[in-house]
């Protein structure tokens, strides 16, 4: 089973990934989640990219995306167990 991409929070060149992940183990299928963070950047040669390394100036917005991830969790975590 593929992993999805559940939802993504954005600032500027920043960014955190929410990720469905759906494994299967003794014949019983489960789902856990996975949080993801990027920057996105132009390279010499005009082609977007991506890295896993923040410069001081991204660490603010990190902490933003991962704050709104952190919270979607939490709160469709709660919904999902009154449901």
């Amino acid at each position: 089973m593929e992993n999805q991409p559940e939802k993504k929070f954005s600032t500027g060149a920043i960014s955190a990934t929410v990720w469905k992940n759906v494994r299967e183990k003794d014949g019983k299928t489960f789902e856990t989640k996975t949080v993801s963070l990027q920057r996105r950047y132009t390279d010499k040669t005009g082609q977007w990219q991506s890295t896993n390394s923040l410069r001081l100036n991204d660490l603010p917005k990190a902490a933003l995306v991962l704050e709104e991830a952190y919270k979607y969790l939490v709160l469709n975590e709660k919904t999902e167990a009154t449901a």
